[in-house]
């Protein structure tokens, strides 16, 4: 028998896991908040009850919000998302500057940690920012591969995460999550391709992997506009 613990509803009630216990915290929390260690273990516990079901599958909701932090009372952030003095506008001169400053803050995480969640590319942050800003630039040019895209991206935002966490005081994830998705030139790429995705048929699914709809806008993430694509332009999704 196994448990398990979702952040999005949706994807438990479609594959239909044995036993997975629903909580309702920003993603890349699945227990709540960092360092709160009796909340995490009523989580983890809650999780371990549904393995005493005698039958499945079973979605449960965990009956507790993970505790809030007042976003107000945060430390302000040092990093600064302000466009540099020298800039042509562009996807690539966006990112890769905004990048220079997210550098010295990840290295910092990472030092302190000992470990990083990001690696699953198996590319460079440097690599991923740099197709992912070509192709923006240039949408007449080769489509990442899917495969490598869909990890890539995870690194990027586990970099950004991490950058982001890695400044001093208790930041709370709506914090870093606004700061991602709404005040970062990542987010704002991340974004584009999820209307990219969304505008064709058969990808759309593909596009709830790029972003979380709480970060495009609304409780479904149905604001966005959709543009009809040929379909022949659409990426190889094998």
């Amino acid at each position: 028998m196994t448990t398990g613990i979702s952040l999005v509803r949706e994807n438990a009630e479609s594959l239909r896991p044995p036993r997975t216990l629903w909580v309702s915290f920003p993603l890349g929390r699945p227990l709540g908040k960092p360092g709160d260690s009796a909340f995490q273990h009523a989580v983890i516990e809650h999780a371990l009850d549904l393995l005493e079901r005698d039958q499945g599958p079973v979605l449960e909701d965990f009956p507790l919000d993970a505790p809030a932090v007042s976003v107000e009372q945060a430390p302000a952030c040092p990093i600064s998302f302000a466009r540099p003095m020298q800039d042509d506008g562009s996807w690539t001169a966006r990112l890769r500057n905004e990048l220079l400053e997210m550098k010295p803050w990840y290295d910092l995480g990472r030092r302190r940690r000992g470990r990083t969640t990001v690696g699953v590319s198996n590319s460079s942050i440097d690599e991923i920012v740099q197709k992912l800003a070509s192709w923006l630039d240039d949408r007449e040019s080769p489509f990442p591969d899917l495969k490598w895209f869909k990890y890539a991206i995870e690194d990027a935002k586990a970099y950004y995460t991490e950058a982001l966490t890695a400044q001093p005081g208790d930041y709370p994830p709506e914090l870093v999550f606004r700061q991602l998705w709404h005040e970062s030139g990542l987010g704002a790429a991340l974004r584009a391709y999820y209307q990219y995705f969304r505008a064709h048929t058969e990808l759309q699914l593909f596009a709830r992997i790029v972003a979380p709809r709480e970060a495009i806008g609304g409780a479904t993430g149905e604001e966005v506009i959709h543009t009809p694509i040929d379909k022949t332009s659409a990426p190889d999704k094998h």
